[in-house]
């Protein structure tokens, strides 16, 4: 998967959590990647308030969701889960469509879509 080792290349090696958005247009094409919050080893807060403002500042009709583990394992966690949940929640209030969460670990990463 392109999309994934493009992640992987952009966000894998930091040593501490950063979460970003592929921001899209209607025909699915990159309109940019924004490293949208940074955390610690082994966290960082997510506010889907400011999510929602970037992808209405970049007019994107879709987004891929993307963080890092720091640890190097890609198996995400239940708040991971959970954070996803509220993301596709409230990004479908504002006609934003999440289309896939990767979860990037050391040489590897984990798709959302894939797995349901």
């Amino acid at each position: 998967m392109q999309v994934g080792q493009y992640l992987h290349d952009r966000i894998g090696h930091y040593q501490q959590e950063v979460f970003g958005a592929l921001l899209l247009d209607n025909q699915y094409r990159l309109i940019e990647f924004a490293e949208l919050f940074f955390g610690t080893i082994n966290s960082a807060a997510v506010h889907p308030r400011e999510l929602v403002k970037k992808g209405l500042a970049c007019n994107a009709a879709a987004v891929i969701l993307a963080h890092n583990h720091p640890s190097g394992a890609a198996e995400p966690s239940t708040v991971d889960r959970m954070l996803t949940k509220r993301l596709v929640e409230t990004l479908q209030l504002v006609d934003i469509r999440v289309i896939d969460h990767l979860v990037i670990g050391h040489g590897q990463w984990v798709s959302f879509a894939d797995r349901g």
